[in-house]
Order: structure tokens, then C-alpha cells, then sequence
């Protein structure tokens, strides 16, 4: 996530406000309707993800409400990413 947003501040720091913008309200969205992410059991048991423009964020749930694991652009072979990642 820190990588998109320091190429979109160096580039256009409009559609970086932007994009920090839609990603701030999925993630309100996701703490108020938890199971509206899909869910990617086939690559972890407990992994969940919701679409953003040409990324996935993937999050899982808690205890506590949720935790965001990771920001991946839809193109990535995701199951060997989070092999390679775990």
C-alpha cells in the first residue's frame, strides 16, 4: 500500500488522494459489514477479500473485528503469492 501511494504522490497526487480516499471508506464499509469480502478459503482458511479498482484487499476476521493483511493488485498469482507469503 505504501509503494502505490508514494508512486501516485510522486505522479498525481490527486489520484492519490483519491485512492486513499476509496480505500478509507471500503474499509469502513468492511468494519461495519464484515462478510461482505468474498471468501479465499482455498488459499487460507480464514482469508477474506474485497475488491478495489484492479486490487483485492484481503483482510481476516478477529476477535477484536478485523485485521487488513494485505493489499494485492487482481493480476498477481494469488494463491502463490500467499505461498511465498505467508
Amino acid at each position: 500500500m505504501e509503494q502505490i501511494l508514494d508512486y501516485l504522490a510522486n505522479t498525481n497526487i490527486s489520484a492519490g488522494e483519491k485512492f486513499l480516499e476509496e480505500f478509507s471508506k471500503k474499509c469502513r464499509y468492511l468494519s461495519q459489514f464484515p462478510l461482505m469480502g468474498r471468501s479465499y478459503r482455498e488459499i487460507r482458511p480464514y482469508l477474506r477479500g474485497l475488491p478495489m479498482k484492479n486490487y483485492i484487499i484481503f483482510y481476516r476476521l478477529t476477535e477484536q473485528g478485523l485485521e487488513i493483511m494485505r493489499f494485492i493488485k487482481v493480476e498477481r498469482d494469488l494463491e502463490a503469492f500467499f505461498f511465498e507469503n505467508p
